[in-house]
């Protein structure tokens, strides 16, 4: 692997960049066409149904391809879907060699991309910045190994870990040089779970605001059917899709008036009298939902972090202090018994965005 090839691979990286949000749940991919030393197409899978970024990248290097090498983040496809078989296009480009920093797992493609390509007489080498091709396809990777979606944990707390004072007010604990990028966050999310505590508590909208590249579906976690038709997620319900996840024998009365409202009702099964969040799960990844974010409360977030079911943690610290015994903590739950048993949190990343500080990391399996 020589430097040179490291950049060709990190250039194509930072264009399956540009298709966060609008290709899911495809993978992020992208593609560099190079001939003599020279870029000469590049391309990146930009929407969901539309051409790969193969395809993209040789239709702009046009005659050019012809003895290139493609640099392509993931194994190029071999199968009919939405679009046609990229191995296809690339041998009929007249491409000499193709350089790809992973396999797809995908069970269509599954190293039969590369042996298309091979036996078509193609040179292809895989591995060129491997690991960062996984990073930034983690979520489409743990749907294909799990059918479950990457699940997102977002909170904003002080600098002594209140996310509300004693009274329970928590507006606005970030500031406003924060809420752009939550917005941004929330606009890439195929759902964004809340507990029904914070619909009674905070009454939330739960949209991108300006809209991101998809329409997340806000998420009720609302065992009882508690959530009163005059809240704005339900009086929203037909702008933005509102799914209510309640136990089976859960107030039908309420049920009707949410679904006349324009609400989807999933009854999922209850585990130690809790709703079961691995059958949630299971279920949104059945359809095929890939990013997951869960806003609260802090019971909420103490259940997914007890099941071992989040990933990732994006925490905003504002530069004050609520104190207060009985101020309230972003997670609850049953936690660990002891510090040893604490879950470690690897890899922070730490951004000033104002005057707060935006901590993320990937949550270690227990």
């Amino acid at each position: 692997m020589s430097s040179i090839e490291e950049s060709l691979m990190c250039r194509a990286l930072e264009l399956a960049e540009r298709g966060r949000g609008w290709v899911e749940p495809n993978p992020l991919v992208g593609a560099v066409v190079v001939r003599d030393g020279q870029i000469v197409g590049e391309g990146w899978h930009a929407r969901f149904g539309q051409a790969h970024a193969e395809v993209n990248a040789l239709e702009a290097a046009g005659g050019a391809s012809r003895g290139a090498t493609l640099y392509v983040t993931l194994e190029p496809c071999c199968h009919q879907g939405k679009t046609p078989p990229c191995t296809g296009a690339i041998i009929r480009a007249g491409v000499r060699r193709v350089v790809a920093a992973m396999a797809d797992p995908y069970s269509q493609v599954a190293g039969r991309g590369v042996e298309t390509l091979r036996l078509a007489g193609l040179d292809v080498a895989i591995g060129v910045c491997e690991t960062a091709a996984r990073e930034i396809n983690v979520p489409y990777l743990k749907l294909l190994a799990t059918g479950r979606p990457f699940v997102i944990a977002k909170w904003a707390m002080t600098l002594d870990g209140k996310i509300a004072t004693r009274t329970g007010d928590s507006r606005w604990v970030s500031g406003e040089a924060a809420r752009p990028r939550v917005h941004e966050l929330r606009g890439r999310m195929d759902g964004i779970v809340a507990g029904i505590g914070t619909v009674l508590t905070d009454d939330p909208l739960l949209t991108a605001r300006p809209p991101g590249p998809r329409t997340a579906t806000r998420v009720l976690l609302d065992a009882g059917l508690r959530v009163p038709p005059t809240s704005q997620i339900v009086r929203t319900a037909k702008l933005a899709p509102v799914l209510v996840v309640h136990a089976a024998d859960a107030n039908p009365p309420n049920r009707e008036a949410l679904e006349s409202a324009g609400c989807e009702c999933l009854a999922i099964p209850l585990l130690d009298g809790r709703l079961s969040l691995a059958a949630l799960l299971d279920e949104l990844g059945r359809r095929r939902w890939t990013n997951l974010l869960v806003e609260g409360g802090a019971a909420v977030f103490g259940s997914f972090l007890d099941a071992g079911l989040i990933d990732e943690a994006w925490v905003f610290v504002a530069p004050k202090i609520a104190g207060g015994e009985a101020a309230k903590t972003p997670v609850a739950g049953l936690g660990a018994q002891r510090m040893a048993d604490a879950i470690p949190v690897p890899n922070w990343s730490v951004e000033q965005i104002g005057d707060d500080v935006l901590l993320r990391g990937r949550i270690s399996s227990r």
